[in-house]
């Protein structure tokens, strides 16, 4: 295991702990799907808050490691070969901690992909139109008279829903007996949907109903419970 000191975020948040996995996020939706992950694994990590309220994410030490200026990122010193890796972008870094470990992402190659599809479904679909439907329900864009804008994601969010509700008929979770990272993927969007947004009655969330029960059993998971905490404030 080669030093953290020669990367330039651990200037701004000393690593501790530096032989453990370093998780640089916040609580939201994409953040805590990493800090799920790294419960339900029990992998050693040691979280850092990057702060949207001092602007963290654009400072250099952030940027050294993720360029596009979004939480999450990681920096694991025990990566490929032995040496130190950054990651940001929350998918790649489910993906990568998942076939680190091999747990949560079925071994055999088709089962493989199909759960690569569907975190792909998220990352594509899921958090961006209903993080564009919080915008127009819940912050600034709530002012906006003209409500065509919200009125677009909201269709598209509930069209999202109908997808996934199909895809859990008959199935404990989305790639059925197996809990993997594409429920950890989607579940905290859904959510953040009708929790932090008060979106539920908007896309008729009560009509989703295998979505809704396997968001249930989700959230009851210990690894859920203390993962959707951290970074602590």
């Amino acid at each position: 295991m080669t030093s953290l000191d020669s990367f330039a975020i651990t200037k701004k948040w000393p690593a501790a702990h530096p032989d453990r996995i370093q998780l640089y996020s916040l609580p939201t939706p994409n953040g805590v799907k990493v800090s799920i992950l790294l419960e339900e694994l029990g992998l050693p990590y040691e979280p850092h808050r990057v702060s949207f309220d001092t602007k963290d994410q654009f400072t250099p030490e952030f940027l050294s490691i993720s360029p596009n200026n979004k939480i999450p990122a990681i920096l694991d010193p025990n990566g490929p070969d032995g040496k130190p890796l950054a990651l940001f972008e929350s998918g790649a870094i489910l993906i990568y901690l998942a076939s680190k470990t091999g747990q949560f992402i079925p071994a055999d190659t088709a089962g493989r992909y199909e759960t690569l599809q569907w975190i792909m479904f998220q990352m594509g679909g899921i958090g961006p139109m209903f993080g564009q439907l919080g915008f127009f329900h819940t912050f600034a864009g709530k002012e906006y008279e003209d409500k065509r804008p919200r009125d677009r994601y909201v269709a598209e969010s509930k069209r999202l829903l109908g997808v996934l509700d199909q895809r859990l008929q008959g199935r404990d979770w989305v790639m059925g007996d197996e809990y993997t990272i594409a429920d950890i993927a989607i579940l905290p969007w859904v959510r953040n949907l009708v929790g932090f947004y008060g979106a539920g009655d908007l896309v008729e969330f009560s009509q989703f109903k295998n979505v809704a029960r396997v968001l249930e059993a989700f959230v009851a998971r210990p690894a859920v419970a203390k993962g959707l905490t951290i970074p602590a404030a």
